[in-house]
Protein backbone atom coordinates (compact mmCIF):
# COMPACT_ATOMS: atom_id res chain seq x y z
CA UNK A 1 0.00 0.00 0.00
CA UNK A 2 1.40 3.50 -0.84
CA UNK A 3 2.33 5.57 1.87
CA UNK A 4 0.38 8.48 0.71
CA UNK A 5 -2.52 9.66 3.37
CA UNK A 6 -3.55 12.35 1.34
CA UNK A 7 -3.69 12.07 -2.47
CA UNK A 8 -5.02 15.19 -4.80
CA UNK A 9 -5.38 14.27 -8.34
CA UNK A 10 -6.12 17.19 -10.77
CA UNK A 11 -8.03 19.04 -7.99
CA UNK A 12 -9.74 22.17 -9.96
CA UNK A 13 -11.99 24.56 -7.37
CA UNK A 14 -13.54 28.02 -8.78
CA UNK A 15 -15.80 30.55 -6.46
CA UNK A 16 -19.25 30.50 -7.78
CA UNK A 17 -18.07 33.85 -9.66
CA UNK A 18 -15.91 31.32 -11.64
CA UNK A 19 -13.41 32.84 -10.21
CA UNK A 20 -10.41 29.95 -10.22
CA UNK A 21 -8.09 28.96 -7.16
CA UNK A 22 -7.00 25.65 -8.34
CA UNK A 23 -6.56 24.49 -11.72
CA UNK A 24 -5.51 20.36 -12.05
CA UNK A 25 -3.23 20.08 -8.81
CA UNK A 26 -1.64 16.85 -7.63
CA UNK A 27 -0.10 16.01 -5.17
CA UNK A 28 0.50 13.83 -2.12
CA UNK A 29 0.93 13.99 1.69
CA UNK A 30 2.69 11.09 3.58
CA UNK A 31 3.36 10.26 7.00
CA UNK A 32 4.45 12.83 9.56
CA UNK A 33 4.63 16.75 10.09
CA UNK A 34 4.06 18.69 6.95
CA UNK A 35 3.40 22.44 7.31
CA UNK A 36 1.83 24.05 4.30
CA UNK A 37 2.88 27.76 3.06
CA UNK A 38 1.55 30.33 1.29
CA UNK A 39 0.83 33.97 0.49
CA UNK A 40 -2.65 35.27 2.22
CA UNK A 41 -5.39 34.12 -0.50
CA UNK A 42 -3.56 31.00 -2.29
CA UNK A 43 -6.14 28.98 -1.09
CA UNK A 44 -4.24 27.36 2.14
CA UNK A 45 -7.92 27.01 3.97
CA UNK A 46 -9.60 26.19 0.97
CA UNK A 47 -7.47 23.44 -0.15
CA UNK A 48 -7.64 22.00 3.32
CA UNK A 49 -11.42 22.37 3.39
CA UNK A 50 -11.75 20.64 -0.05
CA UNK A 51 -9.59 17.36 1.92
CA UNK A 52 -11.76 17.52 4.71
CA UNK A 53 -14.94 17.40 2.40
CA UNK A 54 -16.46 20.70 2.95
CA UNK A 55 -16.43 21.63 -0.58
CA UNK A 56 -16.52 20.05 -3.41
CA UNK A 57 -13.88 20.47 -6.45
CA UNK A 58 -14.94 21.61 -9.88
CA UNK A 59 -12.64 18.37 -11.06
CA UNK A 60 -10.35 16.16 -10.21
CA UNK A 61 -10.47 14.42 -6.46
CA UNK A 62 -9.07 15.06 -3.04
CA UNK A 63 -8.83 12.05 -0.47
CA UNK A 64 -8.22 10.55 2.40
CA UNK A 65 -6.85 7.15 3.74
CA UNK A 66 -8.12 6.78 7.01
CA UNK A 67 -9.78 8.39 10.17
CA UNK A 68 -9.80 12.16 9.39
CA UNK A 69 -9.32 15.11 12.01
CA UNK A 70 -10.25 18.57 10.89
CA UNK A 71 -9.56 21.82 13.26
CA UNK A 72 -10.83 25.11 10.73
CA UNK A 73 -9.28 28.62 11.48
CA UNK A 74 -12.66 29.23 12.94
CA UNK A 75 -14.64 27.31 15.09
CA UNK A 76 -18.43 26.99 14.27
CA UNK A 77 -19.41 26.62 18.20
CA UNK A 78 -21.88 28.07 19.97
CA UNK A 79 -21.58 28.92 23.78
CA UNK A 80 -24.88 27.32 25.04
CA UNK A 81 -22.63 23.78 24.28
CA UNK A 82 -20.85 22.04 27.13
CA UNK A 83 -17.33 20.95 26.86
CA UNK A 84 -18.73 17.59 26.52
CA UNK A 85 -21.02 18.14 23.67
CA UNK A 86 -17.90 19.95 21.89
CA UNK A 87 -15.91 16.81 22.29
CA UNK A 88 -18.80 14.39 21.09
CA UNK A 89 -18.43 12.21 23.86
CA UNK A 90 -21.77 13.74 25.70
CA UNK A 91 -23.90 10.50 24.32
CA UNK A 92 -21.38 8.05 25.68
CA UNK A 93 -20.96 9.86 29.12
CA UNK A 94 -25.12 9.61 29.06
CA UNK A 95 -25.23 5.94 28.36
CA UNK A 96 -21.94 5.51 30.63
CA UNK A 97 -24.45 7.16 33.60
CA UNK A 98 -27.19 5.25 32.12
CA UNK A 99 -25.19 1.72 32.96
CA UNK A 100 -23.83 2.43 36.48
CA UNK A 101 -27.41 3.71 37.41
CA UNK A 102 -28.35 -0.42 36.29
CA UNK A 103 -30.31 0.73 32.57
CA UNK A 104 -29.25 -2.54 31.23
CA UNK A 105 -30.95 -1.40 27.73
CA UNK A 106 -28.78 -2.50 24.81
CA UNK A 107 -29.16 1.15 23.27
CA UNK A 108 -26.79 2.43 25.78
CA UNK A 109 -24.20 -0.67 25.51
CA UNK A 110 -24.64 0.26 21.57
CA UNK A 111 -23.71 4.37 22.41
CA UNK A 112 -20.37 3.28 24.70
CA UNK A 113 -19.04 0.63 21.87
CA UNK A 114 -15.44 0.12 22.80
CA UNK A 115 -15.15 3.84 24.68
CA UNK A 116 -15.91 2.63 28.72
CA UNK A 117 -12.68 4.78 29.38
CA UNK A 118 -13.67 7.71 27.53
CA UNK A 119 -13.62 9.72 30.54
CA UNK A 120 -9.92 8.50 31.48
CA UNK A 121 -8.60 9.32 28.07
CA UNK A 122 -10.80 12.82 27.57
CA UNK A 123 -9.50 13.98 31.33
CA UNK A 124 -6.10 12.73 29.22
CA UNK A 125 -5.90 14.72 26.40
CA UNK A 126 -7.77 17.91 28.07
CA UNK A 127 -4.53 17.74 30.74
CA UNK A 128 -2.08 17.72 28.15
CA UNK A 129 -3.59 20.71 26.27
CA UNK A 130 -3.73 22.76 29.36
CA UNK A 131 -7.50 22.44 29.89
CA UNK A 132 -7.14 20.19 33.03
CA UNK A 133 -9.00 22.61 35.94
CA UNK A 134 -12.18 22.90 32.90
CA UNK A 135 -15.29 20.40 33.90
CA UNK A 136 -17.09 18.22 31.30
CA UNK A 137 -20.01 20.30 31.74
CA UNK A 138 -18.88 23.35 31.70
CA UNK A 139 -20.59 25.81 28.81
CA UNK A 140 -18.62 26.83 26.12
CA UNK A 141 -19.64 30.96 26.51
CA UNK A 142 -17.17 30.43 30.16
CA UNK A 143 -14.10 29.05 27.89
CA UNK A 144 -11.60 32.36 26.51
CA UNK A 145 -10.73 31.94 22.78
CA UNK A 146 -7.43 30.22 23.59
CA UNK A 147 -9.35 27.87 25.55
CA UNK A 148 -11.84 27.29 23.03
CA UNK A 149 -9.04 26.61 20.25
CA UNK A 150 -7.38 23.90 22.38
CA UNK A 151 -11.11 22.12 23.06
CA UNK A 152 -11.37 22.10 18.99
CA UNK A 153 -7.98 20.29 18.91
CA UNK A 154 -8.85 18.12 21.74
CA UNK A 155 -12.13 16.88 20.25
CA UNK A 156 -10.06 16.07 17.26
CA UNK A 157 -7.53 13.90 18.78
CA UNK A 158 -10.27 12.23 20.87
CA UNK A 159 -11.34 10.67 17.40
CA UNK A 160 -8.04 9.04 17.14
CA UNK A 161 -7.18 10.19 13.78
CA UNK A 162 -4.88 8.96 11.27
CA UNK A 163 -4.51 12.44 9.49
CA UNK A 164 -4.72 15.52 11.31
CA UNK A 165 -5.56 18.64 9.16
CA UNK A 166 -4.92 21.95 11.46
CA UNK A 167 -6.07 25.63 10.50
CA UNK A 168 -3.82 28.39 12.48
CA UNK A 169 -4.30 26.28 15.27
CA UNK A 170 -1.90 28.49 17.37
CA UNK A 171 -4.60 31.82 16.90
CA UNK A 172 -5.41 32.96 20.34
CA UNK A 173 -3.18 30.61 21.84
CA UNK A 174 -1.15 32.01 24.98
CA UNK A 175 2.36 31.15 25.40
CA UNK A 176 2.12 27.81 27.86
CA UNK A 177 -0.74 26.63 25.58
CA UNK A 178 1.12 27.25 22.63
CA UNK A 179 3.96 25.08 23.98
CA UNK A 180 1.83 22.43 25.12
CA UNK A 181 0.46 22.40 21.88
CA UNK A 182 3.92 21.89 20.17
CA UNK A 183 4.08 19.04 22.62
CA UNK A 184 1.15 17.18 21.57
CA UNK A 185 2.11 17.78 17.75
CA UNK A 186 6.15 16.30 18.80
CA UNK A 187 3.93 13.70 19.82
CA UNK A 188 2.21 12.67 16.73
CA UNK A 189 2.72 9.86 14.45
CA UNK A 190 0.12 9.98 12.26
CA UNK A 191 -0.01 12.02 9.16
CA UNK A 192 -0.22 16.18 9.62
CA UNK A 193 -0.88 19.17 7.27
CA UNK A 194 -0.66 22.20 9.20
CA UNK A 195 -1.41 25.83 7.84
CA UNK A 196 0.51 28.43 10.19
CA UNK A 197 2.14 31.65 10.56
CA UNK A 198 4.14 30.35 13.66
CA UNK A 199 7.18 29.70 12.77
CA UNK A 200 8.14 28.03 15.86
CA UNK A 201 5.96 25.18 15.03
CA UNK A 202 7.03 25.12 11.58
CA UNK A 203 10.30 24.17 12.86
CA UNK A 204 8.93 21.50 14.37
CA UNK A 205 7.66 20.29 11.19
CA UNK A 206 9.64 17.00 8.88
CA UNK A 207 8.99 18.82 5.76
CA UNK A 208 7.33 22.07 4.56
CA UNK A 209 4.48 22.26 1.02
CA UNK A 210 4.78 25.12 -0.57
CA UNK A 211 1.49 26.44 -2.45
CA UNK A 212 2.92 28.86 -4.90
CA UNK A 213 1.53 29.59 -8.80
CA UNK A 214 -0.83 26.61 -8.96
CA UNK A 215 1.44 24.27 -8.08
CA UNK A 216 2.65 22.72 -4.52
CA UNK A 217 6.29 22.30 -3.99
CA UNK A 218 7.88 19.92 -1.22
CA UNK A 219 11.30 20.55 0.77
CA UNK A 220 12.32 18.55 3.17
CA UNK A 221 13.51 19.50 6.67
CA UNK A 222 12.02 22.52 9.02
CA UNK A 223 10.79 25.97 8.18
CA UNK A 224 14.24 27.55 8.89
CA UNK A 225 16.22 24.86 6.38
CA UNK A 226 13.00 25.60 3.99
CA UNK A 227 13.95 29.56 3.91
CA UNK A 228 17.53 28.97 3.77
CA UNK A 229 16.54 26.63 0.02
CA UNK A 230 14.22 29.37 -0.71
CA UNK A 231 17.38 32.15 -0.72
CA UNK A 232 19.45 29.47 -2.61
CA UNK A 233 17.17 29.12 -4.99
CA UNK A 234 16.14 33.25 -5.51
CA UNK A 235 20.53 33.55 -5.57
CA UNK A 236 20.78 31.00 -8.43
CA UNK A 237 17.75 32.30 -10.00
CA UNK A 238 19.59 35.55 -10.01
CA UNK A 239 22.94 34.83 -10.75
CA UNK A 240 20.95 32.77 -14.05
CA UNK A 241 19.31 35.80 -15.11
CA UNK A 242 22.02 38.20 -15.50
CA UNK A 243 23.90 35.17 -16.92
CA UNK A 244 20.73 35.43 -19.33
CA UNK A 245 20.63 38.62 -19.73
CA UNK A 246 24.41 39.27 -21.02
CA UNK A 247 23.64 36.07 -23.36
CA UNK A 248 20.92 38.53 -24.74
CA UNK A 249 23.34 41.15 -25.75
CA UNK A 250 25.80 39.12 -26.94
CA UNK A 251 23.43 37.21 -29.19
CA UNK A 252 22.07 40.85 -30.65
CA UNK A 253 25.59 42.50 -30.56
CA UNK A 254 26.72 39.17 -32.88
CA UNK A 255 24.04 39.46 -34.56
CA UNK A 256 23.94 43.53 -35.70
CA UNK A 257 28.33 42.72 -36.42
CA UNK A 258 26.92 39.73 -39.07
CA UNK A 259 24.75 42.14 -40.72
CA UNK A 260 27.24 44.94 -40.79
CA UNK A 261 29.89 41.95 -42.47
CA UNK A 262 27.17 41.15 -44.86
CA UNK A 263 26.86 44.53 -45.99
CA UNK A 264 30.60 45.43 -46.11
CA UNK A 265 30.58 42.28 -48.51
CA UNK A 266 27.98 43.36 -50.75
CA UNK A 267 29.41 46.43 -51.61
CA UNK A 268 32.68 44.94 -52.43
CA UNK A 269 31.76 41.98 -54.13
CA UNK A 270 28.65 45.31 -56.48
CA UNK A 271 32.40 47.26 -57.10
CA UNK A 272 33.93 43.74 -58.31
CA UNK A 273 31.20 42.89 -60.38
CA UNK A 274 31.04 46.09 -62.02
CA UNK A 275 34.85 46.76 -62.43
CA UNK A 276 34.92 42.74 -64.16
CA UNK A 277 32.65 43.61 -66.67
CA UNK A 278 30.69 40.38 -66.21
CA UNK A 279 27.51 39.75 -67.74
CA UNK A 280 24.22 41.20 -66.01
CA UNK A 281 22.71 37.83 -66.01
CA UNK A 282 26.04 36.38 -64.27
CA UNK A 283 26.22 39.67 -61.81
CA UNK A 284 22.43 39.27 -60.79
CA UNK A 285 22.79 35.57 -59.74
CA UNK A 286 26.07 36.38 -57.18
CA UNK A 287 23.90 39.21 -56.10
CA UNK A 288 20.78 37.00 -55.12
CA UNK A 289 23.19 34.31 -53.53
CA UNK A 290 25.04 37.08 -51.41
CA UNK A 291 21.44 37.94 -49.94
CA UNK A 292 20.35 34.29 -49.63
CA UNK A 293 23.36 33.82 -47.54
CA UNK A 294 22.94 37.11 -45.48
CA UNK A 295 19.55 36.44 -45.03
CA UNK A 296 19.90 33.02 -43.73
CA UNK A 297 22.74 34.24 -41.40
CA UNK A 298 20.62 37.05 -40.69
CA UNK A 299 17.94 33.81 -39.90
CA UNK A 300 20.71 31.87 -37.16
CA UNK A 301 21.30 34.79 -35.67
CA UNK A 302 17.82 36.16 -35.08
CA UNK A 303 16.74 32.08 -33.80
CA UNK A 304 19.91 32.44 -30.88
CA UNK A 305 18.30 35.87 -30.04
CA UNK A 306 14.86 34.35 -29.58
CA UNK A 307 16.87 31.28 -27.81
CA UNK A 308 18.65 33.95 -25.19
CA UNK A 309 15.17 35.61 -24.62
CA UNK A 310 13.42 32.42 -23.99
CA UNK A 311 16.22 31.51 -21.20
CA UNK A 312 15.91 34.87 -19.49
CA UNK A 313 12.22 34.67 -19.54
CA UNK A 314 12.39 31.06 -18.09
CA UNK A 315 14.68 32.54 -15.70
CA UNK A 316 12.60 35.33 -14.44
CA UNK A 317 10.22 32.85 -14.17
CA UNK A 318 12.20 31.17 -11.61
CA UNK A 319 12.86 34.25 -9.48
CA UNK A 320 10.14 35.27 -6.62
CA UNK A 321 8.39 38.39 -6.65
CA UNK A 322 10.39 39.72 -3.67
CA UNK A 323 7.10 41.35 -1.07
CA UNK A 324 10.35 43.79 1.25
CA UNK A 325 8.99 47.26 2.01
CA UNK A 326 11.74 49.76 3.21
CA UNK A 327 10.90 52.55 5.12
CA UNK A 328 12.65 55.64 7.23
CA UNK A 329 10.38 56.92 9.72
CA UNK A 330 12.73 59.90 11.59
CA UNK A 331 9.45 62.20 11.97
CA UNK A 332 8.13 59.39 14.82
CA UNK A 333 11.31 59.61 17.11
CA UNK A 334 11.23 60.19 20.44
CA UNK A 335 13.82 61.54 22.73
CA UNK A 336 15.41 58.90 25.52
CA UNK A 337 14.00 60.72 28.64
CA UNK A 338 11.01 61.93 27.72
CA UNK A 339 7.52 60.01 29.31
CA UNK A 340 4.87 58.98 26.82
CA UNK A 341 2.77 57.20 29.14
CA UNK A 342 2.59 57.45 32.89
CA UNK A 343 -0.43 54.97 34.83
CA UNK A 344 -0.87 55.05 38.98
CA UNK A 345 -2.20 52.69 40.68
CA UNK A 346 -4.55 52.16 37.93
CA UNK A 347 -7.78 50.17 38.71
CA UNK A 348 -10.34 49.10 36.14
CA UNK A 349 -13.13 46.92 36.79
CA UNK A 350 -14.31 44.48 33.63
CA UNK A 351 -17.86 43.30 34.36
CA UNK A 352 -17.84 41.85 38.15
CA UNK A 353 -14.02 41.65 38.62
CA UNK A 354 -11.40 43.59 39.04
CA UNK A 355 -8.65 43.65 36.57
CA UNK A 356 -5.82 44.57 38.53
CA UNK A 357 -5.38 43.66 41.81
CA UNK A 358 -4.12 45.03 45.33
CA UNK A 359 -3.10 48.33 44.85
CA UNK A 360 -3.64 48.79 41.14
CA UNK A 361 -1.25 48.65 38.31
CA UNK A 362 1.46 51.20 37.59
CA UNK A 363 3.23 51.52 34.57
CA UNK A 364 5.80 54.20 33.03
CA UNK A 365 6.37 53.76 29.05
CA UNK A 366 9.55 56.50 27.89
CA UNK A 367 11.05 57.37 24.99
CA UNK A 368 11.49 54.81 22.21
CA UNK A 369 11.17 51.92 24.26
CA UNK A 370 10.04 48.51 22.74
CA UNK A 371 7.66 46.77 25.15
CA UNK A 372 6.48 42.77 24.76
CA UNK A 373 2.66 42.67 26.65
CA UNK A 374 2.42 38.99 27.60
CA UNK A 375 0.07 37.05 29.81
CA UNK A 376 -2.28 34.19 29.61
CA UNK A 377 -5.54 34.44 27.67
CA UNK A 378 -7.80 36.67 29.52
CA UNK A 379 -5.51 38.34 32.22
CA UNK A 380 -6.49 41.60 30.77
CA UNK A 381 -3.75 42.52 28.30
CA UNK A 382 -6.27 44.19 25.83
CA UNK A 383 -7.95 46.37 28.20
CA UNK A 384 -4.81 47.55 29.29
CA UNK A 385 -4.03 49.06 25.71
CA UNK A 386 -7.15 50.47 25.60
CA UNK A 387 -6.18 51.78 29.19
CA UNK A 388 -3.57 53.49 27.41
CA UNK A 389 -4.89 54.52 24.11
CA UNK A 390 -7.67 56.59 26.51
CA UNK A 391 -10.37 54.54 25.36
CA UNK A 392 -11.04 53.18 29.06
CA UNK A 393 -10.80 55.62 31.63
CA UNK A 394 -9.47 53.62 34.73
CA UNK A 395 -12.02 53.76 38.00
CA UNK A 396 -9.33 54.42 40.51
CA UNK A 397 -5.90 55.34 40.17
CA UNK A 398 -4.52 58.28 37.19
CA UNK A 399 -3.10 58.38 33.70
CA UNK A 400 -1.16 60.79 32.08
CA UNK A 401 -0.50 61.53 28.17
CA UNK A 402 2.63 63.05 26.24
CA UNK A 403 1.25 65.24 23.63
CA UNK A 404 2.04 63.28 20.94
CA UNK A 405 -0.28 60.84 18.55
CA UNK A 406 -0.94 58.01 19.96
CA UNK A 407 -2.10 55.19 17.21
CA UNK A 408 -3.52 51.63 17.56
CA UNK A 409 -3.02 48.71 15.42
CA UNK A 410 -5.57 45.97 16.37
CA UNK A 411 -5.63 42.37 14.55
CA UNK A 412 -8.87 43.09 13.09
CA UNK A 413 -7.30 46.15 10.61
CA UNK A 414 -10.10 48.08 11.36
CA UNK A 415 -8.48 51.62 11.70
CA UNK A 416 -9.46 52.10 7.61
CA UNK A 417 -12.53 53.66 5.33
CA UNK A 418 -13.46 50.59 3.40
CA UNK A 419 -15.24 52.62 1.32
CA UNK A 420 -12.30 55.02 0.42
CA UNK A 421 -9.40 53.66 -2.03
CA UNK A 422 -6.00 53.38 -0.49
CA UNK A 423 -4.95 56.70 -1.95
CA UNK A 424 -8.13 58.56 -0.05
CA UNK A 425 -7.51 56.79 3.14
CA UNK A 426 -3.73 57.88 3.25
CA UNK A 427 -4.64 61.59 2.55
CA UNK A 428 -7.66 61.94 5.48
CA UNK A 429 -4.25 60.41 7.41
CA UNK A 430 -1.58 62.85 6.36
CA UNK A 431 -3.57 65.80 4.73
CA UNK A 432 -0.55 67.89 4.05
CA UNK A 433 1.51 65.67 2.45
CA UNK A 434 1.81 66.42 -1.85
CA UNK A 435 -0.33 64.12 -3.83
CA UNK A 436 3.12 63.04 -5.62
CA UNK A 437 4.38 62.17 -2.35
CA UNK A 438 1.73 60.25 -1.21
CA UNK A 439 1.99 58.22 -4.51
CA UNK A 440 5.64 57.70 -4.18
CA UNK A 441 5.05 56.63 -0.32
CA UNK A 442 2.48 53.92 -1.22
CA UNK A 443 4.55 53.14 -4.20
CA UNK A 444 7.32 51.78 -1.30
CA UNK A 445 4.34 49.91 0.51
CA UNK A 446 3.87 47.86 -2.84
CA UNK A 447 0.59 49.76 -4.15
CA UNK A 448 1.58 50.47 -7.77
CA UNK A 449 -0.65 51.38 -10.58
CA UNK A 450 -4.17 50.91 -10.11
CA UNK A 451 -3.95 49.12 -6.97
CA UNK A 452 -3.41 52.51 -4.94
CA UNK A 453 -7.32 52.97 -6.50
CA UNK A 454 -8.75 50.44 -5.16
CA UNK A 455 -11.45 50.47 -2.02
CA UNK A 456 -9.67 49.15 0.93
CA UNK A 457 -12.84 46.72 1.63
CA UNK A 458 -11.65 44.46 -1.34
CA UNK A 459 -8.03 44.41 -0.30
CA UNK A 460 -6.47 40.92 0.83
CA UNK A 461 -5.55 40.70 4.25
CA UNK A 462 -1.83 41.25 3.48
CA UNK A 463 -2.63 44.63 1.79
CA UNK A 464 -4.78 45.98 4.17
CA UNK A 465 -1.99 45.65 6.66
CA UNK A 466 0.59 47.43 4.14
CA UNK A 467 -1.95 50.43 4.13
CA UNK A 468 -3.12 50.50 7.51
CA UNK A 469 0.75 50.88 8.13
CA UNK A 470 1.31 53.45 5.71
CA UNK A 471 -1.29 55.54 7.24
CA UNK A 472 -0.47 54.73 10.65
CA UNK A 473 3.12 55.51 10.23
CA UNK A 474 2.79 58.66 8.18
CA UNK A 475 -0.42 59.63 10.05
CA UNK A 476 -0.20 64.05 10.45
CA UNK A 477 1.42 64.04 13.48
CA UNK A 478 3.77 61.00 12.96
CA UNK A 479 2.89 59.21 16.68
CA UNK A 480 5.15 58.71 19.49
CA UNK A 481 3.38 55.42 20.93
CA UNK A 482 2.00 52.74 19.02
CA UNK A 483 -0.53 49.96 20.80
CA UNK A 484 -0.25 46.56 18.58
CA UNK A 485 -2.80 43.97 20.29
CA UNK A 486 -1.66 40.41 18.41
CA UNK A 487 -0.49 42.23 15.18
CA UNK A 488 0.49 38.99 13.53
CA UNK A 489 -2.49 36.73 14.17
CA UNK A 490 -3.86 35.42 10.19
CA UNK A 491 -0.84 37.33 8.42
CA UNK A 492 1.08 35.70 6.01
CA UNK A 493 4.53 35.25 6.16
CA UNK A 494 5.16 37.77 4.08
CA UNK A 495 3.11 39.96 5.71
CA UNK A 496 4.84 38.96 8.79
CA UNK A 497 7.66 40.44 7.40
CA UNK A 498 6.38 43.08 6.24
CA UNK A 499 4.94 44.53 9.98
CA UNK A 500 8.34 43.50 11.01
CA UNK A 501 10.55 45.91 8.15
CA UNK A 502 8.36 49.12 9.22
CA UNK A 503 8.58 48.35 13.09
CA UNK A 504 12.01 48.30 12.94
CA UNK A 505 12.07 51.27 10.86
CA UNK A 506 10.25 53.20 13.76
CA UNK A 507 11.55 55.55 15.97
CA UNK A 508 8.66 55.82 19.01
CA UNK A 509 7.55 53.89 21.24
CA UNK A 510 5.67 50.52 21.04
CA UNK A 511 3.70 48.50 23.64
CA UNK A 512 2.64 45.28 21.84
CA UNK A 513 0.73 41.92 22.76
CA UNK A 514 2.00 39.10 20.94
CA UNK A 515 2.56 35.19 21.32
CA UNK A 516 4.55 34.83 18.63
CA UNK A 517 8.51 34.72 20.18
CA UNK A 518 10.19 35.24 16.32
CA UNK A 519 8.29 38.19 15.92
CA UNK A 520 9.16 39.58 19.37
CA UNK A 521 12.93 38.79 18.55
CA UNK A 522 12.85 40.12 15.03
CA UNK A 523 11.13 43.68 16.14
CA UNK A 524 13.77 43.70 19.04
CA UNK A 525 12.26 44.28 22.16
CA UNK A 526 13.79 45.68 25.33
CA UNK A 527 11.57 45.36 27.82
CA UNK A 528 8.65 43.03 28.96
CA UNK A 529 5.71 42.69 30.89
CA UNK A 530 3.73 40.20 31.96
CA UNK A 531 0.38 40.68 33.26
CA UNK A 532 -1.18 37.54 35.09
CA UNK A 533 -3.39 37.08 38.44
CA UNK A 534 -4.29 40.92 38.16
CA UNK A 535 0.12 41.60 38.83
CA UNK A 536 2.12 43.71 36.00
CA UNK A 537 5.34 42.05 36.58
CA UNK A 538 8.85 43.13 35.02
CA UNK A 539 10.53 39.88 33.27
CA UNK A 540 13.07 39.07 31.01
CA UNK A 541 12.32 37.12 27.59
CA UNK A 542 10.49 34.02 27.96
CA UNK A 543 12.65 31.10 27.43
CA UNK A 544 12.65 30.00 23.59
CA UNK A 545 10.57 27.54 22.60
Amino acid sequence: MSDAFIICSNLTFSWPDDTPVFQDLSFTVGGGRTGLVAPNGAGKSTLLKLIAGEYRPGGGTASVRGVLGYLPQSLPLVGDLTVAEVLGIAPVIRALDAIESGDASEEHFTAVGNDWDIEERTRAQLDRLGLGDVTLTRHLRTLSGGQVVSLGLAAQLLKRPDVLLLDEPTNNLDLDARRKLYGVLEDWNGCLLLVSHDRALLDRMDRIAELDRGEVRSYGGNFSAYEEAVRAAREVAEKNIRNAEQEVKREKREMQQARERAERRAGNAARNLKSAGLPKIFAGNMKRGAQESAGKSNETHAARVGDAKARLDEAGRALREEQKISLELPATNVPAGRTVFLGERMQVHYGDRVLFAGQGADLTIRGPERIALTGPNGAGKSTLLRVINGEVRPEGGGTRRADGRVASLSQRLDLLDLDRTVAENLAAFAPGMLEAERMNLLARFLFRGSRVHLPVGVLSGGERLRATLACVLYAEPAPQLLLLDEPTNNLDLVSVGQLESALNAYEGAFVVVSHDQRFLSEIKVGRWLRLADGRLMETGAPDGD
